[in-house]
Order: C-alpha cells, then structure tokens, then sequence
C-alpha cells in the first residue's frame, strides 16, 4: 500500500529522521498560513500517488506569498497521470549542497532486505542503476532486523567520505531500518537525503511503501489508505478471502492455489490466449467463494469468456460445482464458462454439472484450449 509524502514525512518524524518542515494543504488560505508560520522559500509538492510529478509541474519553489497564490493553483488543475491533485504539500525549502540517496528495500530475487545507498541521489537515481550501476552500493541485513553496527558503519562510510557526515547518516539508516521493520514496509525511501545550509542530512522527500499483508497488525496505518489509488475489484476481492489481481486480458480465470493459478495462466499464454487476472480461491470448500469470484470477474467488460480449473484436494469438487449452479442462478453470465475439476468428489461434480447443461475437461490442456478458442470467437 503507497501512502502520501505527507504521511510518510510523519513516520520519519516519529522515527527520528529529520526532515525539512511542512503540512499538507487542500486550500489555498491553508497553505498561505502554512507558508508564513515557516517563512519562505517554501517549496509546494503534488500530493499523488504515481511518479513523475515533477516533470509534469507538480513541485514549485516560491519565495513570495504572491508566487505562492499563483502556483498553488497551478498545481491544483493539474492532472498527473489521470489523478487530480487533492492535496499540496507545503514544505520548508532546503538550501541544497549535496544530495545522497539511501533506502530500506525487500530484494525479493535475494529472499533478503538490503540498505542501498549512492552518493548521486536525486530524481534520476533509476537512471544512474542503468548507466552507472557502480554508483550504486547495496548491503544485505541476511535475515536480520538489526545489522551488525560495525558492517553497516563502513556501508554507510563507503557512500558518504565526508566524516561530518557519516556519523549522521549511519544514524539515520539505523532509524530507517527500524522503521522499515516496526511498520512492515515493503520500501523505505529518501531521495534525496541532502547536506543543507547547516551542513546537516536532511531527508528532502520521504516514501514509504507498506506491505499489505502486515497491515492487520497496523490499525493506525490502515488509515492512511487512499482508495482511489487503489483497485476497487482487488479491495473487494481481499474482504471476501480471494487473492485477486487485474490483468489486461480477456480470459477470466479462477483456480484454487496459487501454484496452479499461475500454471493456468502461463498455458493460457502458452496456446495464444491472454489472462484477465489471477484469481486463487485457495482450499476452501465454501461455494459462495466461487460466486463472489465470478461476480468480480465479471466486472471487467473485456472477459470474453471464463475458465474455472480446480484440483480438488482439500477444496471438492462438488462444492466448487455447486457455486457454479448458485452463481447462474444468481447473476448473468454473459460469457462462455468452461471448467476443468478433477479430484476429491469429481463425479459427484461433473454429474452435478451436465445437469445443468455444464460441460466439464478432465485435463487442464483441455480446459484452457477451449477458453482461449472461445474467446478468439466472442
């Protein structure tokens, strides 16, 4: 889950990383107020949850209440990569010397947590992986919450040269890393980390990432949420126990197990088909989950038909059939169904099935080649 600057400034605060001062506005005489408690220049910063709003003219620095009207309001009629700007986050500006880069990330490749630093931070620090990868500098915690104190000073040391510095900055990625681990993030970000007027590190900007999966144990988090970055079939999705993602094809697929759900998928490619979303009922029983998924699914008008592959171990197949039946009686299926079960009560499931005029695969190369040619003709 993204959240905001703003709010992610206020987890650096609570974790003691320093940070340039400033509050989010949504109306111009909030920001005026805000500009004259901090005293200009203050810097006005898009509050949106997608990249690129600096080059789209979603931060500007003022130095006058007058520039600040002027680009408030600019910066309100944007819109950045189809969101409108609800909010601006005005912010104290910092006198920059230099500028660091430094994060706390999960290397999912590595099953690992790494600390990456660069002494060329700023705006274009995915251009420097590319074109100067070496300028990039990474440090692995190997499955501990808490570095080795001495390792992780001469990490810090090898980025940044000057010792004025570093003392600092080896205690700002301590706290970094806490604050990665204490509220589950997936990614920690300063970018950039900058040596100001006062030749102090300062956090310029603040992201934090959170992992959805640790947010029950998070209630304060969880309100930071903002919905309308979020896929609404995905939340729903969640709230009835499916794990669910969108796709841009145009065959709907629903599995129970993650495993089998991406097999179905990469065949679906395989034969010339494109999946609509990955869809794991996982190994519950409950014919309701096969309605619920089948009524998400059919939100998305670019379905064009719909496979429903089960292997019944702990999930039966009589049950999974049994939510086909409620759903057709429930809801319009506008498209073609095709279903492959094998497993635990099988026949009882087909039997259940042809009644109904349903016809079933015994294999899964079956089953997603009649999907696929389906969809071809809707």
């Amino acid at each position: 889950m993204k959240i905001h600057e703003y709010q992610a400034v206020g987890l650096f605060k609570k974790a003691g990383i320093p940070t340039s001062e400033g509050k989010v506005a949504v109306q111009l005489s909030e920001a005026v107020s805000i500009a004259k408690r901090l005293g200009y220049p203050i810097v006005l910063k898009a509050q949106v949850l997608v990249g690129g709003r600096g080059k789209a003219g979603g931060v500007k620095v003022v130095s006058t209440q007058k520039e600040l009207e002027e680009k408030f309001e600019q910066i309100r009629k944007l819109n950045i990569k189809g969101y409108a700007v609800e909010r601006i986050y005005v912010a104290r500006a910092l006198d920059i010397k230099k500028e660091y880069y430094l994060s706390c990330i999960v290397d999912n490749n590595a099953s690992d947590v790494v600390v990456i630093a660069s002494a060329a931070g700023g705006i274009d620090i995915e251009e420097t992986a590319k074109t100067n990868p070496k300028a990039i500098k990474k440090f692995y915690l190997n499955g501990s919450r808490q570095p080795d104190a001495k390792q992780l000073t001469a990490f810090i040391h090898s980025v940044l040269t000057s010792p004025a510095h570093q003392k600092q900055a080896v205690d700002i990625a301590e706290k970094l890393i806490k604050l990665f681990f204490e509220n589950d993030c997936s990614l920690a970000e300063i970018n950039p980390l900058v040596v100001n007027e006062k030749n102090s590190l300062v956090a310029g900007d603040a992201k934090v990432v959170l992992d959805d999966n640790g947010l029950f144990r998070h209630k304060d988090l969880q309100a930071l949420r903002d919905i309308k970055y979020e896929d609404l079939d995905e939340l729903e999705a969640k709230e009835k126990n499916l794990s669910f993602v969108k796709l841009d094809g145009n065959v709907g697929c629903i599995v129970n197990g993650a495993g089998l759900a991406m097999a179905t998928m990469d065949i679906v490619k395989l034969v010339g088909g494109q999946p609509a979303n990955f869809l794991d009922v996982g190994g519950s029983s409950n014919p309701e989950k096969v309605l619920n998924a089948l009524k998400i699914i059919l939100k998305n008008k670019n379905i064009k038909a719909i496979l429903i592959n089960i292997f019944g171990g702990i999930t039966r197949c009589d049950d999974i059939a049994q939510g086909i039946i409620q759903a057709r009686a429930q809801i319009n299926i506008p498209v073609p169904l095709v279903v492959r079960l094998t497993g635990t009560n099988e026949e009882i499931a087909k039997k259940m099935l042809l009644t109904e005029g349903i016809q079933t695969f015994a294999t899964m190369r079956e089953g997603v080649n009649r999907v696929v040619e389906l969809a071809r003709k809707v």
